[in-house]
């Protein structure tokens, strides 16, 4: 983890940090200015966490594509660019007295289309940047930001909102995405102008690219349906856990936060251990472990009591589940981006990012209404129990390659059609 990637992959890594700190800073910030600005509805709480990533990832669609024939460093650039715009544009509305709902939504909109453009657009220039057999180490140390700065983030940004109000995280985080596009510009260097190899302009076919490499290459459908189905089933009774120890239970707002926050090391801890392990075990013993492990804890959550006692269960489930997944995540990211063609990385990572927020939003939105039906403590162990089939899909993505062999990043993968 201390190898040296060059002045270059600092800069990026740097970027990434800045821009990432900010976005935890900032974490939940739309909806607590939704609830205690604009005095919000339950509902329409609801739609505002739901529609920014639905309806970000349909205008996402075509950026794919469009990113992909383009140099990938002054795209980042201006996904940074777009983003502090957009973000900026609420404190200033506040500070006018002009904040609305309805551009809330349109800022949530805008943020997750150009969040799914800059994750697309930056593993296909962190592929070019550094090489292959660095690529592990590399997004180790991406993850390792990502469990810091979500660790370290939230309980700040609760204070700053509690000290100065609601909108000051937000105004922090559009900084953050300016320092993130001047650490880019920063990086220099050449990068060679994408070459398409059949017709110049964008067609309607090149939309499906993505999909359509993830789904006839043998490794990555599998993988692609797990990752999903995971990433869903987790994220979706997220809010249901809150509800139930914020209400029911009735922990204090503190004690939520320093649960998550407290959990949160197990991923910086796991995102370190992710090098050596390879190493040792080998990718495809990483994967299947690590990814089967990750589904096996979050049932325990519809057992939390009241007091010390399930405050403790929240913080160890959560740990152990955040360490699975810290480790997991690098190797999967790695994995990825070795079976994937230089020309379809974006492609492939910008139609990977569009479904994960699609099903987020679709499972979010179902399990809401699971728990309305029923209680949310049988919603949280409805998706726990179902997390439990998951890693049969993630067994036949790896027993695809039982050699560890990395397809050649030069070429297509052989189901590539």
């Amino acid at each position: 983890m201390r190898r040296s990637l060059g002045r270059r992959f600092g800069w990026l890594w740097g970027a990434y940090a800045v821009s990432t700190f900010g976005t935890w800073l900032a974490f939940d910030a739309f909806t607590l200015i939704a609830i205690l600005v604009l005095h919000s509805s339950p509902a329409a709480v609801s739609v505002l966490a739901a529609a920014g990533l639905a309806v970000g990832a349909a205008v996402a669609v075509p950026l794919g594509p469009w990113v992909e024939f383009r140099r990938k460093r002054p795209v980042l650039v201006a996904t940074d660019l777009t983003r502090f715009a957009a973000v900026l544009s609420i404190p200033a509305a506040f500070a006018l007295g002009m904040l609305t709902f309805g551009q809330l939504l349109v800022v949530s909109v805008i943020v997750a289309a150009a969040d799914i453009a800059f994750k697309s657009a930056s593993g296909a220039y962190l592929k070019g940047l550094v090489r292959p057999e660095h690529l592990l180490v590399a997004n180790g140390r991406f993850e390792s930001v990502t469990w810091t700065a979500s660790a370290v983030g939230p309980p700040i940004g609760m204070a700053a909102v509690g000290i100065f109000g609601p909108v000051t995280t937000v105004l922090a985080d559009a900084v953050s995405y300016l320092l993130s596009a001047a650490a880019l510009r920063a990086i220099g260097g050449p990068e060679p102008h994408p070459t398409r190899t059949n017709a110049a302009r964008l067609r309607p076919a090149d939309l499906l690219d993505g999909w359509r490499h993830i789904l006839t290459h043998p490794s990555l459908r599998p993988l692609f349906f797990n990752a999903i189905l995971v990433n869903g089933l987790i994220m979706a009774p997220a809010p249901l856990l809150a509800v139930l120890m914020l209400g029911r239970l009735g922990f204090a707002p503190w004690q939520y936060g320093l649960a998550f926050g407290v959990a949160c090391t197990g991923g910086l801890l796991g995102s370190r251990l992710a090098p050596p392990l390879v190493a040792r075990f080998g990718q495809h013993r990483i994967l299947r472990t690590f990814g089967t492990l990750r589904a096996c804890w979050p049932l325990g959550l519809a057992f939390v009591s009241p007091g010390v006692p399930g405050l403790l269960v929240v913080i160890a489930v959560e740990f152990i589940l955040i360490a699975c997944c810290g480790v997991f995540n690098p190797v999967y990211a790695t994995y990825r981006l070795e079976q994937t063609p230089t020309d379809r990385v974006t492609r492939t990572l910008s139609a990977w990012s569009i479904a994960s927020n699609a099903s987020i939003a679709t499972l979010t939105v179902l399990w809401g209404f699971l728990a309305t039906v029923t209680t949310p403590r049988l919603a949280i162990a409805a998706a726990g129990l179902l997390l439990l089939a998951t890693p049969l899909l993630l067994r036949k993505a790896v027993n695809h390659h039982p050699n560890n062999t990395p397809a050649n990043p030069a070429q297509p993968a052989p189901s590539t059609p």
